[in-house]
């Protein structure tokens, strides 16, 4: 096939730039999604009632707002890196790529933001 080792035929014909790290990304944000929807569904499961104020008198303590945001961020981080290989992968025109991963940061901001701000409303009793 080629004369040299094994690693000196395939070096540099590919890239290895920010694949690990956004694979790495990708399962840190599932392992953190997994341990926080098990949390919450293990915490609204010892409520002793899911009446609206029980829930409010519940998420208005730090810990649990805290851990509402964490999951409002690392959720909509995941869905955006995932979304986003996808476009990648098949959306193939430049200028059309360039508007969808706009419309994607756009849109996850957004309610990532509306998802915190809701949390914070709730924890400081705005509701």
């Amino acid at each position: 096939m080629g004369n040299g080792t094994s690693i000196g035929r395939v070096r540099g014909l590919g890239s290895a730039k920010t694949g690990p790290h956004h694979w790495l990304m990708q399962r840190f944000t599932a392992i953190g999604n997994l341990l926080l929807v098990v949390w919450l569904g293990v915490s609204l499961l010892l409520l002793p009632n899911l009446h609206y104020q029980t829930v409010i008198e519940w998420i208005s303590a730090p810990v649990p707002a805290t851990a509402m945001a964490l999951l409002v961020i690392s959720t909509f981080w995941h869905a955006r890196m995932g979304v986003g290989v996808m476009m990648e992968d098949y959306v193939h025109e430049h200028a059309n790529k360039f508007a969808c991963v706009a419309a994607l940061n756009l849109i996850t901001f957004a309610g990532a933001a509306f998802g915190v701000f809701c949390v914070v409303r709730l924890a400081l009793g705005g509701a």
